[in-house]
């Protein structure tokens, strides 16, 4: 806990946000919601849990495609995900945010392909803490994505752009549907 409450002194953090929809862990108990909260307040920062708003797993199976894949397309309209961004782009004008979920490595996790994409449009600039505390801009990120493809889109044989992925998490979140 010393280590991270570092990190966030380093990067002048005033409000650690939790956006995991299940903010406990077996590996690291003093991360579990309770504690770290606790934490938070004991070294003068403001813990705020969002993760019914902004979590990557909600309960409504509405948000679910048939794969079992979460559609960030439906979470992002949904009032209760505006009332937590909401929460988050008011807070920002007062504080410096972070937010906290379970993955380190931000290319998968949702924190990134749903609530980062969502504050890029709304203007908002988005870095994400890694280990040790380096940042790492999402341009960065997204141009070493770039790379790692080869950078090549494919087109058609009309040379027409293919049909868009639908926007939704990386990985199944739920059993698949039967």
């Amino acid at each position: 806990m010393e280590d991270f409450l570092n990190i966030l002194e380093r990067h002048e953090i005033t409000v650690l946000v939790d956006v995991r929809s299940n903010p406990f862990t077996k590996y690291s108990a003093h991360f579990n919601q309770v504690p770290l909260r606790n934490s938070m307040q004991q070294a003068g920062l403001k813990y705020l849990f969002l993760g019914r708003e902004l979590g990557g797993k909600p309960n409504d199976e509405s948000f679910y495609d048939d794969e079992g894949y979460l559609r960030y397309d439906r979470v992002a309209d949904s009032p209760m995900f505006k009332t937590g961004l909401s929460r988050v782009l008011s807070g920002i004008e007062n504080y410096s945010i972070a937010l906290m979920c379970g993955e380190e490595n931000p290319t998968g996790c949702h924190r990134r392909l749903l609530i980062a994409r969502v504050l890029l449009d709304h203007g908002v600039s988005v870095s994400h803490i890694r280990s040790g505390g380096n940042i790492q801009s999402e341009s960065d990120l997204v141009r070493d994505e770039e790379r790692s493809d080869g950078g090549a889109q494919q087109l058609t044989l009309f040379s027409e752009s293919l049909v868009e992925k639908p926007w939704r998490s990386a990985k199944p979140a739920v059993a698949r549907r039967i």
